[in-house]
């Protein structure tokens, strides 16, 4: 497991927020020439995996639990090759310890539960059951890729229960470092770990990759920016990351492709499943579909209908952050 790295050891400081010891595991520490810092600046300055400790339940026992938080999909074929693969990957990291899986989405939640007659909880609902089978400490993990809007829904619920257990933890998504600050760069680690998924075979100067991501209104959409810089950096040529709700559109990048004399495309879902955005949206038939667009304008196109959460190396991301929130609620650096 790749260690976090930190910038001094004092970066898991201590520090006090509203009367609380709040403990922010990252590679960053306040300026020591603030000498009085207010708790909002204390609070602005947590980055990276976050811990609370609870002063009203020091004295009791330790139960311990690991909570997944995903956004969830409705495609049974996909989850349990993408989303419940990975799962099942962090429980044989964790072979002794209670590993819960919770979607975000309340609407993939009761569509399941309609559908399939199966309940997976909420985030609320997991942390509910597993307070009332006794587990005083909780690492949260997330199979979000960057920290975008879902992340900021995970962190909500850390907040909102944090007070009700003895300890509590959560992590960061796959992609959140940057490199910068003498940190890792998780970026790069994606980049990589995405290309085992390339065709073998593929000649660069006429066949180009088109990695669909979801798009997002939150200003974490400059991670696509960041992540075309590190597929440029690493030399894959004509590789382009593009949206289906956000920045960059399928019409930026198809503007590449005609000015480079590209003939072929394979469109591939950057997506932890290949749900209804890899099949509909990127895949259809219908004549607004990405696929469709691009044999209009005169490319041959092939399609890749596999979701993150098969491939190895990015599971294997995940489990790393899983265990980043493990080994902090534990309080070791392992």
């Amino acid at each position: 497991m790749k260690k976090l790295k930190t910038l001094v050891a004092a970066s898991l400081a201590c520090t006090t927020f509203f009367g609380v010891s709040q403990i922010a595991s990252a590679a960053y520490s306040l300026n020591p020439e603030v000498k009085a810092p207010t708790p909002a600046l204390l609070h602005a300055a947590q980055i990276g995996v976050l811990s609370y400790d609870n002063p009203d339940m020091r004295d009791a026992e330790n139960k311990d639990a690991i909570l997944v938080m995903s956004f969830g999909t409705t495609f049974k074929d996909t989850r349990a090759k993408t989303i419940e693969a990975t799962v099942a990957d962090i429980k044989a990291a964790h072979p002794n310890t209670k590993v819960v899986l919770s979607f975000t989405s309340h609407i993939i939640v009761d569509r399941i539960q309609q559908n399939e007659g199966i309940r997976i909880p909420t985030p609320e609902e997991a942390l509910e059951q597993l307070k009332e089978e006794g587990y005083t400490r909780v690492a949260i993990t997330t199979l979000d890729l960057f920290p975008g809007m879902e992340y900021s829904y995970d962190t909500a619920v850390f907040n909102l229960y944090k007070n009700q257990f003895k300890k509590m933890t959560i992590g960061v998504p796959a992609m959140y470092w940057m490199g910068q600050e003498e940190q890792r760069d998780d970026v790069t680690e994606f980049v990589k770990a995405v290309s085992t998924q390339f065709p073998k075979n593929r000649n660069a100067s006429k066949e180009a990759v088109l990695l669909l991501a979801h798009g997002t209104p939150h200003p974490s959409n400059a991670y696509y920016s960041v992540v075309q810089d590190r597929i440029n950096q690493l030399g894959l040529k004509n590789v382009y990351i593009y949206t289906v709700e956000g920045w960059p559109r399928l019409e930026d990048v198809m503007a590449q492709l005609k000015a480079k004399g590209v003939k072929s495309v394979v469109l591939m879902p950057t997506m932890m499943v290949a749900g209804d955005h890899a099949n509909n949206d990127m895949a259809g038939d219908e004549p607004d579909s990405h696929k469709s667009i691009l044999q209009a304008a005169g490319f041959t196109v092939n399609t890749y209908l596999h979701g993150l959460g098969e491939n190895a190396a990015i599971r294997n991301m995940f489990v790393e952050r899983a265990h980043e929130a493990w080994t902090t609620l534990e309080g070791t650096s392992k």
